[in-house]
């Protein structure tokens, strides 16, 4: 499989599984483990190029991938549309 294929593919799957049940929810943000994304790119290793490009991938699809060195969290980029915001005056 070439990169961007593996990407796609992948990028694809954790997209879908933001809309499964499990883990008592109805669907929404998860986090996956990292030896999982491995698996699942079917790689021994993911670099920093790696990841980067899918979470790239997944941001097209609508998606965040945020990297805690042992897991990812995948969550809609639409989570933080309501976010409050800090402005300039809030840094003096």
């Amino acid at each position: 499989m070439s990169e961007s294929e593996w990407i796609s593919s992948a990028a694809d799957r954790l997209a879908r599984l933001h809309g499964c049940r499990f883990g008592g929810k109805a669907n929404g943000r998860y986090r996956i483990a990292a030896k999982l994304i491995r698996q699942l790119a079917g790689r021994r290793r993911l670099y920093e190029e790696d990841v980067r490009d899918l979470a790239r991938a997944l941001f097209e699809r609508g998606y965040v991938l945020i990297d805690l060195d042992s897991f990812f969290v995948v969550m809609s980029a639409n989570a933080f549309v309501n976010y409050r915001r800090a402005n300039d005056d809030m840094l003096k």
